[in-house]
């Protein structure tokens, strides 16, 4: 087992150096460009559908009652109901979930998955609350919702500071509103539940594939390749070991006790082992040597950089220091908007967000597509299939962007918004 987290629908965390509305709307100014978008759907596109707000009274174990207050931002819903996840947060606020719901709208879109983009968010601070707590509040925003909710119409998934346990709390309630169990009103449940195999590893598995399509397209040997990876979480312990396993070289891992190197290559295996035994961190990991300063990994000399931990870490800054051919963005928003210009300029590959970490929502529309089935799938055929999805998806953007002479970042954006466009055009209208 490569880790002991769970899956959760990757989004940018609150505190983003760059407004993440403004740095998505930059590219997708670029891509509306290129295509030339008429002004109308421009104007359709750039606002979001539905803004929900709600008030939610909860009794906490004191016997005092406190307010919180809660947000659902449905974006899109043109190309099916919407998708998105909901985090628990004490810096939760409404501009950022309407970023994020536009996000997942154009993550959706570009592995041609038929779901809109949404995001939902509550004001505090769940390291502070007892289960108990937690669990009333969940009920509560489930019944705020139950108009908003529901396997037709908006679909929730796990982000920040909610998990396995808060999505089964939330198709409890809901199901309790509708009278009947609804199972495919989340994703990203247990296992036991309606979850989907495959969905813990499934946004790493993701990244490896679409890097391993991008070295093709390069003509990068697999056992030539080096590769560090920032971050050592779900995301980048999976993709790391995923790498490992089909015999990329890699020289350097990191997470926050520091960055760690080794010329010959890390035994991945035996990193995940110590991490997993020693609280997650891999604080005193002697299969590597603890580098000066953890930054120096993203300009260390490899031939495949995947940030893979927090966003803008490739600013303007450090973007011309890079020495890598080949960036795979395993996090949201690793690279600044201003950093776009200068990686492009070195002639770097950088394959974005939107498609290398798609393999997790793609994972997550197949938990739903199960349920609404009643048929559970096996590993090998959820595995055999997202890969799939994930290399149409390069080939598609890869194709647009010899076609427009363009990054993979601006055609992943062409490709996502031409989609959502043409459905407009093709069901008559606004």
């Amino acid at each position: 087992m490569a880790a002991t987290t769970v899956y959760k629908e990757p989004a940018p965390k609150v505190g983003h150096t760059e407004n993440p509305l403004e740095s998505m709307m930059s590219r997708f100014n670029v891509a509306a460009e290129i295509l030339g978008l008429d002004p109308s759907t421009y104007a359709v596109l750039k606002a979001p559908d539905k803004q929900v707000t709600v008030s939610l009274p909860v009794s906490m174990d004191s016997g005092e009652v406190r307010v919180f207050e809660g947000y659902r931002v449905v974006h899109n819903t043109i190309l099916g109901p919407s998708k998105g996840g909901i985090r628990y947060d004490k810096n939760v606020n409404l501009d950022e979930v309407k970023a994020l719901a536009a996000w997942m709208t154009w993550k959706c879109a570009v592995v041609d998955i038929p779901y809109g983009g949404a995001k939902g968010g509550i004001i505090c601070d769940p390291t502070t609350m007892s289960p108990g707590e937690i669990e009333r509040l969940t009920r509560a925003y489930t019944v705020a919702m139950k108009d908003v909710f529901g396997p037709d119409r908006d679909i929730p998934a796990p982000d920040m500071g909610t998990g396995p346990r808060e999505m089964a709390w939330i198709m409890d309630e809901f199901s309790k509103t509708v009278g009947q169990t609804s199972s495919a009103v989340v994703t990203g449940k247990p296992l036991v539940m309606g979850g989907s195999l495959g969905r813990t590893e499934a946004t790493g598995r993701g990244v490896m594939v679409s890097c391993l399509a991008a070295m093709n397209k390069l003509d990068m040997k697999v056992e030539e390749t080096s590769v560090a990876i920032q971050g050592f979480g779900n995301v980048g312990s999976w993709t790391a070991k995923l790498m490992f396993d089909k015999g990329l070289t890699i020289k350097a891992i990191s997470d926050v006790s520091g960055a760690y190197w080794n010329e010959n290559g890390i035994d991945i295996d035996a990193a995940i082992a110590y991490k997993n035994a020693h609280n997650g961190r891999l604080d005193g990991f002697e299969g590597a040597s603890l580098m000066d300063d953890a930054s120096d990994l993203l300009t260390s000399e490899v031939d495949v950089l995947v940030p893979a931990a927090v966003e803008d870490v490739i600013t303007e800054h450090n973007a011309a220091d890079i020495k890598a051919k080949l960036i795979v963005e395993g996090a949201n928003g690793p690279t600044s908007a201003s950093a776009d210009p200068i990686i492009y300029g070195k002639g770097i590959s950088v394959v974005p967000d939107i498609l290398a970490n798609s393999g997790g929502v793609t994972v997550s529309y197949f938990e739903w597509v199960q349920n609404k089935q009643g048929f559970k799938w096996s590993l090998d055929m959820v595995t055999e299939r997202a890969d799939r999805i994930m290399t149409d998806a390069f080939e598609k953007v890869y194709a647009v962007s010899q076609k427009y002479n363009c990054s993979l970042r601006i055609a992943a954006y062409v490709v996502a918004i031409d989609k959502v466009a043409q459905t407009y055009k093709f069901r008559g209208g606004y």
